[in-house]
Protein backbone atom coordinates (compact mmCIF):
# COMPACT_ATOMS: atom_id res chain seq x y z
CA UNK A 1 0.00 0.00 0.00
CA UNK A 2 1.41 3.24 -1.17
CA UNK A 3 1.42 6.19 1.34
CA UNK A 4 -0.63 8.82 0.73
CA UNK A 5 2.10 11.37 2.50
CA UNK A 6 4.91 10.29 1.31
CA UNK A 7 4.19 7.69 -1.43
CA UNK A 8 6.62 5.04 -0.30
CA UNK A 9 5.73 1.86 -1.41
CA UNK A 10 5.37 -0.37 1.54
CA UNK A 11 3.55 0.19 5.35
CA UNK A 12 2.68 -2.25 8.16
CA UNK A 13 -0.65 -3.02 9.41
CA UNK A 14 -1.51 -1.82 12.94
CA UNK A 15 -4.52 -2.39 13.45
CA UNK A 16 -7.40 -4.63 11.82
CA UNK A 17 -10.74 -4.66 12.08
CA UNK A 18 -13.55 -6.11 10.23
CA UNK A 19 -17.59 -4.46 9.22
CA UNK A 20 -20.29 -5.67 7.90
CA UNK A 21 -18.64 -6.16 4.44
CA UNK A 22 -15.45 -4.49 5.08
CA UNK A 23 -12.13 -4.69 6.59
CA UNK A 24 -10.80 -1.75 8.10
CA UNK A 25 -6.86 -1.37 8.60
CA UNK A 26 -4.91 1.15 10.48
CA UNK A 27 -1.25 1.06 8.65
CA UNK A 28 1.98 2.87 9.47
CA UNK A 29 4.26 4.03 6.93
CA UNK A 30 7.66 2.26 6.87
CA UNK A 31 9.49 5.79 5.65
CA UNK A 32 7.59 8.64 7.45
CA UNK A 33 6.10 6.55 10.05
CA UNK A 34 3.03 8.21 9.44
CA UNK A 35 -0.27 6.83 9.80
CA UNK A 36 -3.89 6.20 7.65
CA UNK A 37 -6.51 3.94 7.23
CA UNK A 38 -7.46 2.21 4.45
CA UNK A 39 -10.86 0.23 3.65
CA UNK A 40 -10.72 -3.11 1.52
CA UNK A 41 -14.17 -4.70 0.28
CA UNK A 42 -15.18 -7.87 -1.65
CA UNK A 43 -16.41 -6.28 -5.35
CA UNK A 44 -19.20 -8.83 -6.47
CA UNK A 45 -19.42 -8.63 -10.17
CA UNK A 46 -22.69 -7.98 -11.81
CA UNK A 47 -24.46 -10.94 -12.85
CA UNK A 48 -26.52 -10.35 -16.22
CA UNK A 49 -29.38 -12.79 -17.18
CA UNK A 50 -29.65 -13.44 -21.27
CA UNK A 51 -33.22 -13.51 -21.12
CA UNK A 52 -35.42 -15.96 -23.82
CA UNK A 53 -35.61 -13.32 -26.50
CA UNK A 54 -32.23 -12.20 -26.06
CA UNK A 55 -32.41 -9.54 -24.10
CA UNK A 56 -30.56 -8.65 -21.26
CA UNK A 57 -30.79 -7.64 -17.71
CA UNK A 58 -29.16 -7.41 -14.38
CA UNK A 59 -30.00 -10.18 -11.59
CA UNK A 60 -32.86 -9.61 -9.52
CA UNK A 61 -32.90 -11.62 -6.30
CA UNK A 62 -36.49 -9.87 -5.68
CA UNK A 63 -37.30 -11.23 -8.65
CA UNK A 64 -36.45 -14.90 -8.35
CA UNK A 65 -37.67 -14.69 -4.81
CA UNK A 66 -41.38 -13.69 -6.08
CA UNK A 67 -41.59 -16.16 -8.52
CA UNK A 68 -41.13 -18.73 -6.06
CA UNK A 69 -43.88 -17.07 -3.50
CA UNK A 70 -46.27 -17.02 -6.51
CA UNK A 71 -45.36 -20.97 -6.98
CA UNK A 72 -45.75 -21.47 -3.58
CA UNK A 73 -48.92 -19.68 -2.78
CA UNK A 74 -50.85 -21.52 0.10
CA UNK A 75 -48.41 -24.25 0.58
CA UNK A 76 -46.12 -24.91 3.32
CA UNK A 77 -43.01 -23.66 2.30
CA UNK A 78 -42.12 -21.02 4.90
CA UNK A 79 -40.24 -17.35 3.31
CA UNK A 80 -36.94 -18.66 5.32
CA UNK A 81 -36.87 -21.60 3.16
CA UNK A 82 -37.58 -19.33 0.01
CA UNK A 83 -35.16 -17.48 0.60
CA UNK A 84 -32.57 -19.91 1.21
CA UNK A 85 -33.08 -21.06 -2.33
CA UNK A 86 -32.50 -17.84 -3.35
CA UNK A 87 -29.41 -17.80 -1.68
CA UNK A 88 -28.23 -21.11 -3.39
CA UNK A 89 -28.79 -19.97 -6.00
CA UNK A 90 -27.42 -16.61 -5.71
CA UNK A 91 -24.28 -18.10 -4.99
CA UNK A 92 -24.07 -21.11 -7.37
CA UNK A 93 -24.37 -18.56 -10.58
CA UNK A 94 -21.72 -15.88 -8.74
CA UNK A 95 -19.19 -18.91 -8.01
CA UNK A 96 -19.68 -20.42 -11.64
CA UNK A 97 -17.83 -17.23 -12.45
CA UNK A 98 -19.66 -16.58 -15.77
CA UNK A 99 -20.77 -12.76 -16.20
CA UNK A 100 -23.64 -13.69 -17.91
CA UNK A 101 -26.57 -16.46 -17.00
CA UNK A 102 -29.21 -17.48 -19.29
CA UNK A 103 -32.28 -17.52 -17.95
CA UNK A 104 -33.04 -21.12 -18.61
CA UNK A 105 -29.98 -21.89 -16.38
CA UNK A 106 -31.39 -19.95 -13.76
CA UNK A 107 -35.16 -21.27 -13.81
CA UNK A 108 -33.54 -25.10 -13.97
CA UNK A 109 -31.94 -24.51 -10.65
CA UNK A 110 -35.46 -22.96 -9.01
CA UNK A 111 -36.85 -25.85 -10.39
CA UNK A 112 -34.78 -28.31 -9.19
CA UNK A 113 -34.79 -27.28 -5.37
CA UNK A 114 -38.21 -26.59 -5.42
CA UNK A 115 -38.81 -30.08 -6.27
CA UNK A 116 -37.21 -31.02 -3.10
CA UNK A 117 -39.06 -28.68 -1.21
CA UNK A 118 -42.46 -29.47 -2.50
CA UNK A 119 -43.56 -30.89 -5.22
CA UNK A 120 -47.06 -29.01 -6.15
CA UNK A 121 -44.79 -25.51 -6.00
CA UNK A 122 -42.84 -26.99 -8.22
CA UNK A 123 -44.91 -27.87 -11.16
CA UNK A 124 -46.84 -24.56 -10.57
CA UNK A 125 -43.11 -23.17 -10.84
CA UNK A 126 -42.74 -25.64 -14.14
CA UNK A 127 -46.00 -24.76 -15.55
CA UNK A 128 -45.05 -20.99 -15.86
CA UNK A 129 -41.79 -21.68 -16.79
CA UNK A 130 -42.01 -24.37 -19.35
CA UNK A 131 -45.03 -22.62 -20.76
CA UNK A 132 -47.28 -25.19 -20.33
CA UNK A 133 -49.38 -24.76 -23.84
CA UNK A 134 -52.19 -27.36 -23.48
CA UNK A 135 -53.16 -30.25 -20.92
CA UNK A 136 -51.12 -32.90 -22.41
CA UNK A 137 -47.90 -30.99 -21.78
CA UNK A 138 -48.99 -30.18 -18.33
CA UNK A 139 -50.02 -33.99 -17.73
CA UNK A 140 -46.43 -34.99 -19.64
CA UNK A 141 -44.60 -33.36 -16.27
CA UNK A 142 -46.69 -34.35 -14.18
CA UNK A 143 -45.81 -38.26 -15.49
CA UNK A 144 -42.22 -37.56 -15.31
CA UNK A 145 -42.85 -36.57 -11.40
CA UNK A 146 -44.41 -39.58 -11.03
CA UNK A 147 -42.01 -41.99 -12.41
CA UNK A 148 -38.96 -40.55 -10.51
CA UNK A 149 -40.90 -41.59 -7.04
Amino acid sequence: MKCPFCGFAESKVIDSRPNDETIRRRRECLSCQKRFTTYEFVEHMPIVVIKRDGSRQSFDRVKLINSMVRACDKRQVSLADIEAIADEIELEVQNSLEREVPSTRIGELVMRRLKSVDEVAYVRFASVYRQFKDISTFMEELNKLLMEK
